[in-house]
C-alpha cells in the first residue's frame, strides 16, 4: 500500500480524492492556458505559483502545521507581488478587458490548483500511491480523449516515430514526478513540498522572455523577483 507510518488505508476515499484531483487539475490547467492568452506569461506564471500561500494557510488550519515568522513574512511578500503583478495590467480600453478576463481565469486557476495540491496530500496520506496514480491517470486520458474530438485535426510534422518517443518519454516522466510528489507529501508538509516544487515556474518565465521575447517591464520583474523571494521564506521552518 505504501502509506505513511501510523496513517491506516481508507480505500472508500480513493475514488473520491482521485476524481476531485483530476478535474481540479483539468480545470486549473484550462483556465491558465486561456489565461495566456490575454496576460503576459511572466505575470501569469508569477502569479500562479502564489497558489503556495493558500496552501501554507491549509496546512497551517488543517494540519496544524506551525507558520514560522519566516513564512509569515513570505505570505505577506506573496500578496504584495500579486498586486504589483496585476496592477494596471491593461491600460486602454481593449487591454484592461483583456486583462479583467485573462485575471478572471488566472484566479479560478489558481484556487483549484491549490485543490490539486491539497488533494494529492490527502491521498498521500490516506491511500495506495500506486492506485491513486491509475484512477488518475484514466480519467486524465479520458478527459483527454473528450477534448481531442473537440479539436481541429492537425496534420503532424516530422517523424512520426520521433513524436511517440517523445510523448512516450514525457508520460513515463511525468509519471514518476507525480510518483515523487506523492512520496514527498507522505513525509514532509504540504507548504513546504509545494514551495519546493513550486520553483519551477521561474524556467518557464525565463523561456518566455527568451522565446517569445515578452517585455520585461520593471512591475513584472519586481513581482517576478519578490514571487521568488516569497517562495524562498515559505520554504524556511
Amino acid at each position: 500500500m505504501d502509506l505513511p507510518r501510523g496513517v491506516r488505508w481508507q480505500p472508500h476515499r480513493l475514488n473520491h480524492l482521485a476524481l476531485v484531483n483530476s478535474l481540479s487539475f483539468l480545470v486549473a490547467t484550462m483556465t491558465f492556458i486561456e489565461a495566456l492568452k490575454f496576460i503576459p506569461a511572466t505575470t501569469a506564471f508569477s502569479v500562479a505559483r502564489l497558489n503556495l500561500v493558500i496552501l501554507t494557510v491549509f496546512s497551517f488550519a488543517w494540519f496544524h502545521d506551525q507558520l514560522s515568522p519566516y513564512q509569515i513574512t513570505g505570505i505577506a511578500i506573496a500578496l504584495v507581488a500579486m498586486l504589483i503583478l496585476t496592477k494596471g495590467m491593461g491600460k486602454n480600453g481593449k487591454q484592461q478587458e483583456h486583462s479583467k478576463r485573462g485575471a478572471v481565469f488566472l484566479v479560478i486557476s489558481l484556487f483549484t490548483s491549490a485543490i490539486a495540491g491539497i488533494s494529492s496530500k490527502f491521498a498521500a496520506m490516506y491511500v495506495g500511491k500506486l492506485s491513486f496514480l491509475a484512477i488518475v491517470y484514466t480519467i486524465a486520458a479520458i478527459s483527454s480523449l473528450a477534448f481531442t474530438k473537440k479539436q481541429t485535426p492537425v496534420e503532424p510534422q516530422g517523424d512520426h516515430m520521433i513524436t511517440l518517443v517523445i510523448g512516450i518519454a514525457m508520460g513515463v516522466l511525468n509519471f514518476v514526478g507525480y510518483y515523487a510528489f506523492l512520496m514527498a507529501l507522505s513525509r514532509g508538509s504540504l507548504s513546504l513540498v509545494a514551495s519546493i516544487t513550486g520553483m519551477h515556474f521561474v524556467v518557464s518565465v525565463v523561456l518566455s522572455i527568451l522565446i517569445y521575447r515578452e517585455k520585461l517591464t520593471y512591475a513584472r520583474f519586481a513581482g517576478f523577483l519578490l514571487t521568488i523571494i516569497s517562495i524562498i521564506f515559505l520554504r524556511l521552518q
